[in-house]
């Protein structure tokens, strides 16, 4: 059996013994009781573990808890869905969090329940910039016809109405002139059933008053999938009009941001584990079912893969260019102290570059220096990504060129060739066999760095499989499945890797 069937062979033995035993296995964690059953009101949330979304009111409001000495935790997480795992498995005590969110989450997980007493009411408005006070007025307008005309309480019954009315009054988009231009939102659509995943589209509380908003002001609706704790940003730098996404009116906001008029009540509630409850167990079967087939979930993979290799493909040919630009002004600058002012800024782009993380450079790159652009996410990517591949990719060049013989420059010499003939024709070619091994595994780091694309809410792989993970809450499979990806991926170009370099070895023999 040749080694790269034996090397593929071996991840599938692999895959298959782990997601058996995923399988096979309940998590002792989520059938195993925890102290939460001690919580019945807020006056036992001192000295808990408290776990609250990241940059919502419930974070807000627990802060207050950590001052308290009395040793009280609050874990932050990205995703709502992410904090009921957690408690699940008995890695916090309780969740603050909306109530209407609270109540989708406890129908579809056994074993977690609301507490009786709410946490704290709240009013839920669109954010705007500071800045956009004419839209502002126009959506505001817009609401108040929508509250008298009952379109927003149809759209409310047909999402969180009583049992007979649940589907019963579903929006339906105008077909109408909308010449008056795009009215672009930033939302989190993992905060169901304001905003969520359904058949590959959001849908939500907040998507259908908004699409409402935009059918009186004869506009057009375009959605922006991020992290809750960017939209404010993203709308203060321009990159999406309004944030939709249950946004509460508070006097922090306030400081940053607009707010429309409130368009609903809503309230902060605690889910805490109900022990009295024995939680149902799906087969194995069922859950690969319901992580992959229903709801067609696997297209979020193969889209989220898509995106992924065609970030890193594009970001490899910038690397490319501009790491070999920059290691032959390094490399000329080294040998005979040319083009100096072109050095200094090639040294301090690399100091930047690999001074900071990747993740931070995308985020200003889309947030900061494109802000006022309307560009493509993929794009932005691609341009993070190659310019920090090109850092690495210069300075692996430049030692390659570097390792060569400073007597292959001058025999060159004495053929009659000048440097740029000598670099092209003698130098660089004997540099690429030194480099290539080098180069090849930059490129598969980079592969895995694009896994970050997410934070500008762009699918990319893991966020096709974070999708998945919040709609059916269930982490190990989804996960499992996104890593093993990444894997079949490495392997197979570090099998190419290994092809190259005995192809090299073989051509020095």
């Amino acid at each position: 059996m040749k080694p790269m069937k034996k090397v593929f062979l071996s991840i599938l033995i692999l895959t298959a013994a782990v997601l058996i035993c995923c399988g096979c296995s309940v998590s002792k964690d989520q059938s195993s009781s925890t102290e939460s059953a001690s919580i019945s009101s807020v006056d036992d949330l001192s000295g808990k573990r408290i776990g609250v979304q990241l940059g919502t009111t419930g974070d807000l409001y627990c802060t207050d808890y950590e001052k308290d000495g009395s040793g009280t935790v609050v874990e932050r997480y990205n995703k709502g869905a992410d904090a009921i795992q957690a408690l699940r498995q008995g890695k916090i005590d309780c969740v603050v969090i909306d109530e209407q969110p609270a109540i989708k989450f406890v129908e579809q997980n056994d074993g977690i329940r609301i507490l009786d007493e709410e946490f704290t009411n709240e009013d839920y408005a669109f954010v705007l910039s500071k800045d956009n006070t004419t839209l502002l007025d126009q959506i505001n307008q817009a609401l108040d016809e929508l509250k008298a005309d009952g379109t927003i309480d149809n759209i409310e019954k047909n999402w969180v109405g009583a049992e007979s009315e649940l589907g019963k009054y579903p929006y339906e988009k105008k077909d109408i002139d909308r010449s008056n231009g795009t009215i672009t939102i930033g939302t989190n659509a993992e905060f169901p059933p304001y905003e969520s995943y359904s058949d590959g589209q959001i849908v939500g509380i907040d998507i259908d008053i908004m699409q409402a908003v935009c059918d009186k002001l004869g506009m057009d609706l375009q959605i922006e999938d991020m992290a809750f704790d960017s939209i404010i940003t993203a709308v203060t730098s321009g990159k999406v009009d309004v944030g939709a996404s249950g946004f509460t009116i508070t006097e922090e906001r306030k400081k940053n941001v607009n707010f429309t008029d409130s368009y609903t009540t809503s309230k902060q509630v605690i889910i805490v584990k109900d022990t009295s409850v024995q939680n149902s167990r799906l087969s194995f079967v069922d859950k690969l079912k319901q992580s992959f087939i229903d709801n067609d979930n696997y297209q979020y993979l193969l889209k989220g893969l898509g995106n992924t290799l065609l970030i890193t493909f594009f970001a490899v040919i910038i690397g490319i260019l501009i790491g070999f630009l920059i290691a032959i002004v390094r490399t000329s600058h080294d040998r005979n102290g040319s083009l100096p002012l072109l050095n200094g800024i090639c040294r301090l782009y690399l100091t930047i570059i690999r001074g900071t993380p990747v993740m931070v450079q995308l985020l200003i790159i889309y947030y900061v220096i494109l802000a006022n652009i309307n560009t493509s996410k993929i794009l932005v990517a691609v341009v993070a990504f190659g310019l920090n591949s090109a850092a690495y990719v210069a300075e692996i060049v430049r030692s390659g060129i570097m390792a060569v013989d400073i007597g292959q420059f001058e025999a060159g010499r004495s053929l009659g060739l000048n440097y740029n003939q000598t670099m092209r024709s003698i130098i660089l070619p004997q540099a690429v066999k030194n480099i290539l091994p080098a180069l090849c595994n930059e490129f598969i780091s980079l592969l895995k760095e694009t896994s970050i694309s997410g934070y500008i809410g762009l699918m990319d792989l893991t966020k096709g499989g974070d999708i998945i993970r919040s709609t059916t809450f269930q982490a190990m499979i989804p996960l499992i499945s996104v890593a093993i990806i990444y894997l079949v991926m490495v392997v197979g170009l570090s099998q190419i890797v290994g092809i190259l370099e005995r192809k090299l070895r073989n051509n020095e023999r």
